[in-house]
């Protein structure tokens, strides 16, 4: 639902089913605006994914989004730009991303096409 959201507002979405193919796909060149971080994923779960995003100098500008039904009980991680509780507000979401992704682009730049969200998500 979130990537289709996204999508119908003009995000490109790039999507991955686990921690280990998002870290392929960032590794392989793919340039986020934003990730959207699922805690509880298969493979590599949101806590490996962002220590491996934060070992690597590469990504230290890449804002994360961590959403989680945990709530309040989502431990501390570094360099995470917004925590958002499920189920996601969608109005909230897209301010989020609107946000990251658009607030660092000049107005001449918000004609050209964003960069895409890596969305997290079970397929």
């Amino acid at each position: 639902m979130m990537a289709v959201t996204l999508e119908m507002e003009g995000h490109e979405v790039m999507a991955t089913a686990n921690g280990r193919d998002a870290l392929e796909l960032l590794r392989g060149g793919a340039v986020p605006c934003v990730i959207l971080l699922d805690l509880m994923m298969p493979v590599m779960n949101g806590w490996e994914f962002n220590a491996a995003l934060n070992a690597d100098p590469k990504f230290k500008d890449l804002p994360v989004v961590v959403i989680s039904a945990a709530g309040a009980e989502i431990p501390p991680l570094s360099r995470v730009a917004a925590y958002m509780s499920k189920p996601i507000d969608i109005d909230m979401l897209l301010d989020v991303v609107d946000d990251l992704c658009l607030g660092k682009r000049t107005e001449t730049e918000r004609t050209e096409p964003l960069s895409a969200p890596v969305v997290w998500r079970r397929e």
